[in-house]
């Protein structure tokens, strides 16, 4: 019975990290897309941009 509490205890603690992987992967993703986004906002309406030059 002890090796069973242990794999239980043991599967918890990989789906603990699994969680927490998966939020810092989220949460890098999104910052990603705002910099892409910043990015092309500047593209658009910056000094040279898009929308100035047509």
């Amino acid at each position: 019975m002890k090796n069973k509490r242990r794999m239980k205890t043991n599967d918890y603690i990989i789906v603990e990290k699994q969680r927490g992987i998966t939020l810092i992967a989220l949460a890098i993703t999104i910052e990603i897309l705002i910099i892409l986004a910043l990015i092309s906002i500047n593209a658009l309406f910056g000094k040279n941009g898009l929308i100035k030059g047509a």
